[in-house]
């Protein structure tokens, strides 16, 4: 197993103490990731407490289909955008019962990368529901070095760890990353 799996399990193990203690319910919306995240989650005994679903949402159409995602959002900023991003999370609160979700789209590569999106790059977003029902969001772009499973691993990690951050009381913009 590597270190990068490793620490992905962990981040996951903390972020099902950390939803559990504070009875959060969490969704995810995965298009690089392609579900790893939600893999992740569910790999901690007991997640059922703490996890709603997870929308694997590869195609830009599942994104607008699924989670409603604005297809003019898609064509004006891109798939691989942070407002493509913050969408992604919000539409997967929005279709689900869950208070805390996390959106991941991006470049795993070894090829797909531009001069403006090379590969490694991974734009992430969280939403997050108060308890008056309004949603607050916030982005972040991360360059994993790597193969594609290194990218894949790191985008993930960074989710999960920008999770743990949110119940914590932290901005997940602000928080350290080795990917910035």
């Amino acid at each position: 197993m590597t270190m990068l799996r490793k620490q992905a399990e962990l981040a996951a193990e903390i972020l099902g103490a950390k939803a559990l203690e504070s009875k959060s319910l969490i969704a995810t919306a995965e298009s690089l990731t392609g579900g790893l995240v939600s893999e992740l989650i569910t790999g901690v005994a007991g997640s059922s407490a703490w996890f709603d679903r997870g929308f694997v949402t590869y195609q830009s159409k599942a994104k607008v289909e699924m989670i409603d995602v604005p297809e003019e959002m898609i064509l004006e900023h891109g798939v691989v955008s942070e407002p493509v991003a913050e969408a992604m999370a919000r539409g997967a609160i929005g279709t689900s019962d869950a208070n805390l979700a996390v959106a991941l789209t991006g470049v795993a590569g070894p090829s797909g990368g531009t001069p403006e999106t090379p590969v490694g790059t991974v734009c992430i977003g969280w939403a997050e529901k108060t308890p008056e029902g309004d949603i607050v969001t916030c982005v972040r772009t991360i360059h994993a070095p790597g193969d594609r499973q290194a990218v894949r691993l790191s985008a993930a990690i960074t989710a999960l760890q920008g999770l743990i951050a949110l119940l914590s009381g932290t901005d997940p913009q602000r928080m350290p990353c080795e990917w910035d």
